[in-house]
């Protein structure tokens, strides 16, 4: 009995964003948020305090780092 393959036009979770969509700075501030979120991780007290210290010690640099 033949099957039909899984929708290949729907939203893949396994999808990686393609390059052109993603953006670094758009000439605004770069918070700790914006480094916690770019680096993939949880925005958890630890994590903000963390990208707190690394925007305090490279600057906006930061998250350009982080971004292809």
């Amino acid at each position: 009995m033949p099957t039909s393959p899984p929708d290949a036009t729907g939203p893949s979770e396994d999808r990686a964003t393609p390059d052109a969509l993603l953006h670094t700075r758009t000439g605004t501030e770069v918070s700790p948020e914006d480094v916690v979120l770019a680096s993939g991780k949880d925005l958890t007290p630890r994590n903000l305090a963390w990208a707190k210290r690394k925007l305090e010690a490279e600057g906006p640099a930061a998250l350009d780092k982080l971004l292809p």
